[in-house]
């Protein structure tokens, strides 16, 4: 398994950083995590273009995660190739009255050429391809989910955006990537995590590795020293598990 990070920021605008999202890479298939602005355009940047994407799990609705979906759908209905193949998507409860409503905006994004499915983590987990998917309720939106990616003999488990949240920890038990939302270094806002609340967690999960995302500005002024277990994202970023 390769995790690759499109992005490790937030909704705030930035030329260093934009809007946190992950590809991630196994033997059968790239699965995004997260879809904000710029990430079809981002994709293209690494080599990669939509049609080369086969899973999208979302962890939540807020704009910044979201925004570009409209735009893959798009591409893969009036690409230079029209898309073909199955995509499949899963987010937390409302992911299909979400889609609905995002087609009555944008009716052009309804398949043209390909099967959508779509599946909504309700508890049980999602089997696709060589992926074992499973998610648990974070602390964020009521829809928000944090989401475990088994392949590979490794895992990888994403956050989304959150705040303390006990599920995260046992979902993220022992595996060999925490991707995680530490929007600050010290400041706490409802909401999302700094080093301290995360620490909480990283002590009950124990990850071999924990990358810190959804980095606001404040970190770029951080003059602190990170230790392992922790990492701070940067765009571009390649992880090898």
């Amino acid at each position: 398994m390769k995790i690759k990070v499109l992005g490790s920021g937030t909704a705030i605008p930035s030329l260093k950083r934009v809007s946190s999202a992950y590809l991630v890479i196994t033997e059968k298939c790239n699965i995004l995590v997260d879809i904000g602005p710029s990430v079809v355009r981002r994709l293209l940047e690494f080599g990669y273009s939509v049609d080369d994407i086969d899973v999208i799990f979302i962890t939540h609705f807020h704009v910044d995660h979201t925004a570009d979906l409209s735009t893959f759908f798009f591409a893969c209905n009036y690409g230079e190739v029209m898309r073909t193949k199955p995509l499949f998507i899963a987010a937390g409860h409302g992911v299909l009255r979400f889609y609905k409503n995002l087609s009555k905006v944008y009716p052009w994004i309804l398949p043209k050429s390909y099967e959508l499915k779509l599946y909504s983590f309700q508890g049980e987990a999602v089997e696709i391809f060589d992926i074992k998917a499973r998610a648990a309720r974070v602390n964020h939106n009521k829809e928000s989910v944090g989401i475990r990616i088994d392949s590979d003999g490794k895992s990888a488990v994403f956050s989304g955006d959150t705040d303390y949240s006990v599920n995260l920890a046992k979902l993220a038990q022992g595996t060999d990537i925490l991707v995680v939302d530490c929007a600050f270094p010290e400041k706490k806002v409802k909401g999302h995590l700094n080093l301290n609340t995360l620490e909480r967690i990283v002590k009950k999960a124990v990850p071999k590795k924990v990358l810190l995302s959804h980095l606001y500005p404040e970190w770029e002024d951080y003059r602190g020293v990170l230790h392992a277990p922790y990492l701070m994202a940067e765009d571009g970023m390649e992880i090898l598990l």
